[in-house]
Formats: C-alpha cells, structure tokens, sequence
C-alpha cells in the first residue's frame, strides 16, 4: 500500500484554530465523530467547524489533496464530488477494528491533533494483521492513502492515557459504481459490505 506522509501538514494559524474548536468527548472506551463536509460546489454541512472556516481548509488544502490523490490514484481524480473534514475523538481505552474504509472514499487521509503524544495509525498487508506498519504519532502529521476494496487495511486505537483527537480529511465520491470499475472489483459485493458493516461494527465491534 502506498502512504503518504507530510509533516506540519496545517499551516500554524488552522491548527491553533481547530484546537480551540469545542468538542464533547466520549467514555474512555467509546469514539466520537464530528461530521463536516463541503462539495464542490462550497454547500457546506458542519457539526462543530464553522462554516466559514470549513470554507477556508477546503481552500487552502483541496489543491493538496487532489495532487495526492493524483500521484496515489489518478483514474479516480475525475470522480471527486465533496471532501469530508471530521474531527475524531478516540477514547483512551477504545479500539477501531482492522478495516478497510468505504468505497466513497477516494483518498483517506487523518492528521493528527491532540495531545503532544499518542498512537499512530496502523497499517497491514491483510486483514488478519499480517506485516503491520506503524506510522507514529506527531501533531499536525498528515497521512494519506488511496484507499482499495479488501486491500487497504487499517486500524487505530487509545493509547490507555489520553484522549486522541484527529482531523479526517478525506475526498469522496458518489459513483460508487465507477469506483468498483477503477478498482477491478465486484460493484454489489462492495455495495453490500457498505451497508452492513455498520450495523456489524455497531453490534459486534467487528468489519467483514
């Protein structure tokens, strides 16, 4: 899997920003999402980032993004529909599961935020958690990846000390049908995994 890593990813002015950002945070054993997204036509949805401010990271970062997106991935650049910025609260004691991320995701990316240190983002060369690649924790570190159905597996988790807040940056898309054509991979299985491995992680902590 190719990653791509980049340092003081935000510039001084926006992480400041996003660290004065008011969040809830979750149990020490549970994680809290704040859904925000912008198209690309600047109709915007946010949680808890202004909208004027959502506005702003997309225009200064969204140039970034497409070129990483690009370099990882380039067939899927033309299917760009709106960009996700989703501040991630991860308990001390919580755990995500080895996935694999959704098939709208056309370039996966987390920069991480808070506190001065934490765990990093776990990577695998298959889902049982085969070759696994740590990429550590630094603030304001951004990784990126172009994710693939079944082949792009991740995981990430508390360190048992502190609460880890990061911002998920990612590209997304609507065609999921022209995604699965891209990845040479069956539409409808995919479709189906997007359906229900909510409901599975829900119940049962777990992803097919």
């Amino acid at each position: 899997m190719d990653i791509k890593t980049i340092d003081n990813f935000l510039n001084k002015e926006h992480l400041e920003e996003i660290l004065r950002i008011k969040i809830d945070f979750p149990e020490k054993n549970g994680i809290k999402v704040y859904h925000n997204k912008i198209t690309k036509n600047d109709e915007t949805y946010a949680e808890c980032i202004p909208e004027k401010f959502l506005k702003e990271l997309n225009k200064t970062y969204h140039n970034v993004a497409i070129g990483i997106l690009r370099e990882l991935s380039p067939k899927k650049e033309t299917l760009y529909d709106f960009s996700e910025f989703h501040l991630i609260i991860t308990g001390p004691n919580a755990k995500f599961p080895i996935h694999d991320d959704t098939a709208d995701k056309l370039l996966s990316g987390v920069i991480y935020i808070k506190p001065e240190n934490s765990s990093g983002t776990n990577f695998y060369k298959n889902k049982k958690g085969d070759g696994k690649q740590v990429i550590n924790w630094k603030v304001n570190r951004g990784i990126f990846f172009a994710r693939k159905e079944q082949e792009t597996w991740h995981s990430y988790q508390g360190d048992e000390k502190n609460f880890r807040v990061v911002l998920v940056y990612n590209l997304m898309t609507n065609n999921l049908r022209k995604v699965a054509e891209v990845e040479n991979k069956n539409y409808f299985l995919s479709k189906i995994r997007n359906i229900i491995n909510p409901y599975i992680y829900k119940y049962f902590k777990k992803i097919i």
